[in-house]
Formats: structure tokens, sequence, C-alpha cells
């Protein structure tokens, strides 16, 4: 594997003496997007700033293309970084103003410093707006001219702290198409941190899930999304239907599993008798009318009671019932109404062996 940019080893944080963070190994490698995802609270923020080299860790160490950083590397290797906040933090002066700022700071002729700026300002579509003061942008537009700052200075290494959180639907899917592409076409190595699901998985090469102060998986994103490694995760990235069961028979990579509602088959290699998790992402489970006959390759249907119906965006979101478990599925608008499904309704919920994630109780 190629050198890491930047690693951390065996690192503690603690304040008094709970331990906040705890991160045995962690690296983010030339050319990549790692997006670190967890909930709030779990330690996002003192993760980036440990890695930013604005806090020392309490125990653990840091290294900057494989060599340990020391006390007195800080404003060095700082100096090859850049970062963009969550809120933006400029000053009451322009847009070029603030754009620029970074780059007077280092010293530049003000002829560099315009030939490194208003590339960035057309690509992020805010050229127009480089005489206009700060006070008066919106927060789209103050973001923008954040990250025209901190790319502008053509860092090894950005770090992106939640930067679209304060920003409306409309503005963020916007800027998050433009970063991505920006992304992509620079190739600048990139830590962003999330608590947004679908923000790391459109960011992200890799995934780490930092959950109350732990990474729990590290992975390319499809795998993170597809096939979490435990409840926690499969929790955090969306996995709403968890069937707790124990094997019964198997055959040649097959396997069915009982669970209180019924009874699934999977794919794979597991024992009689062992204790399972299956994990199903809601676009997979396809639903029907009990008393229709409806064409599907799937080997598992179970009878469900449609407990709630939620309109979803495009989709409709239905939860419903089977024993004691919670099954959850993302139907298209067209399909439901096609159903004339109501809740209170028995409703046929089917999937395919080969959609369902395994995870082993131990």
């Amino acid at each position: 594997m190629a050198e890491a940019l930047l690693s951390l080893h065996g690192i503690r944080v603690r304040y008094d003496e709970p331990t906040v963070l705890e991160v045995d190994s962690l690296a983010v490698y030339p050319g990549e997007v790692l997006a670190v995802m967890g909930p709030n609270g779990a330690g996002k923020s003192t993760l980036l700033r440990l890695m930013g080299l604005l806090q020392q860790p309490t125990q653990g160490k840091i290294y900057f293309h494989d060599r340990e950083v020391s006390p007195t590397d800080g404003l060095s290797i700082r100096r090859r970084m850049a970062s963009v906040f969550q809120e933006p933090l400029l000053l009451n002066a322009s847009v070029y103003d603030n754009a620029a700022l970074g780059l007077k700071l280092r010293g530049l002729d003000g002829r560099t410093i315009e030939q490194r700026i208003n590339p960035w300002l057309t690509r992020l579509g805010i050229e127009h707006l480089a005489s206009r003061q700060a006070r008066s942008l919106s927060g789209g537009e103050a973001q923008r001219t954040s990250l025209v700052r901190a790319l502008a200075l053509d860092p090894e290494l950005l770090l992106l702290d939640e930067p679209f959180s304060p920003l409306d639907p409309p503005t963020r899917e916007g800027l998050l198409l433009d970063l991505e592409r920006i992304l992509r076409e620079t190739g600048i190595t990139t830590v962003f941190v999330t608590h947004d699901r679908d923000e790391a998985f459109m960011l992200g090469d890799r995934v780490a899930v930092l959950i109350a102060g732990k990474i729990h998986q590290v992975g390319a994103a499809a795998e993170v999304f597809l096939r979490p490694v435990n409840e926690a995760v499969a929790h955090f990235v969306g996995i709403d239907t968890k069937l707790s069961g124990v094997v019964e028979t198997v055959n040649e990579g097959w396997a069915q599993v009982r669970f209180n509602g019924g009874c699934v088959e999977v794919c794979g290699d597991f024992q009689a008798g062992e204790h399972l998790l299956l994990c199903l992402r809601p676009e997979d489970i396809t639903l029907g009318a009990p008393d229709k006959d409806f064409e599907s390759s799937a080997r598992n249907r179970l009878i469900a009671k449609l407990v709630k119906i939620i309109p979803w965006g495009a989709h409709y979101r239905a939860e419903l019932a089977c024993g004691d478990n919670r099954l959850v599925a993302l139907i298209t608008r067209p399909s439901f109404l096609e159903l004339k499904l109501h809740e209170g309704d028995d409703a046929v919920a089917s999937f395919k062996a080969t959609a369902v994630h395994v995870i082993k109780r131990k």
C-alpha cells in the first residue's frame, strides 16, 4: 500500500478521567477522500483537530509522510494543510480579501495572489461576488468563500469539519456537487467529517465510522454501507431492518434462519445453532398485497402488518411488524399507490437471500 500522508497510532484523548477518543490506527492516503462519519458527540471534531495538529493527544503518535510529528513540527506541517469549518470564519472585508488572506499571510505578492484566487472564485461560482462584503453573503456564499481561501493555498491535506450542516437543502446540494467535482478533478487529499451518511457516501472514497469515541469500521464507502461489521454501524448507516435469529439448517452455502416472526434463507457458511443478526436495507425489500400474485425471484417472503406509511421524497417509507420485529421498506410512489395498501393491512415483504447481510453474534 502507498505511504500514508498522515496517520494516527495508539491515540487516546482524555479530559480529566473519561477517555473521549480512542483510535488505535487511522490513516489517510495521497489523493483519497476519507469521510469520518458519526453521530453528534462521537468525537469527530476532536479527531479532526488532532489530524490538523491543532490539539495534542493525551497518548499516541501522529505521523506525516511516515515521520513522527514532534511538538516543534506543528507549525511547519500545518502550513501544508488547510481547513474549512462548520461556521465560515470571515473577516469584515470583501470576498476577495477573505479568500486571499492565507496567501497574504504567507507573503505572496499581489499579482501571484490574483493568479491563485481568481480561478478558484470562478470554479466555485462566486467570481461575481469578489467585491461584495462578507457580512452581506448568504450561508452558501460564505462557505464557498471559505473553500476558495482553503483551496487557493494548494494544500497537501484539506480538512473539512461538517461544512454543509448549517446550509439549507438546495444550497447544500449545489455545494456538495461542486465540491465532489473539484475533489475528483484535483485529487486533493481530504478528510471530511460529517454526521450525514449521504454526504459521506457521496464524497468518501473510504469511510471511517466513529461512534462514542471509537473507530468501529474503516473501508471503501460501499463496503461500509452494505456490509457493516456490527449492529451499531448497521444502525448508523441506515439499516433499519435487523432480525435476530438462530440457524436451523444448512445446505451447501445456504442456511435457514428462524426468528420470532418466521424463517429466512441466507447465503453463507454457517453452523446449525449459530446466533445471527440479519440486516436488510429498506430499498432491498419489496412489498406486495397478500391477495395478489406478483412476480419475484426473491427466496424470502414474510407476511407482515403495515404499521405506518410515511411520504419520503419520491418514495413511501413503509414500516411493518413481523412478530416482534420491525421491517422497513422504501417503495416508489407509483408502485405503492398501485398496491392500494393502507395502515393496518397485511402485506407480503419479499427480499432476496443475497440481499441479507449477516453479522455473527458473539
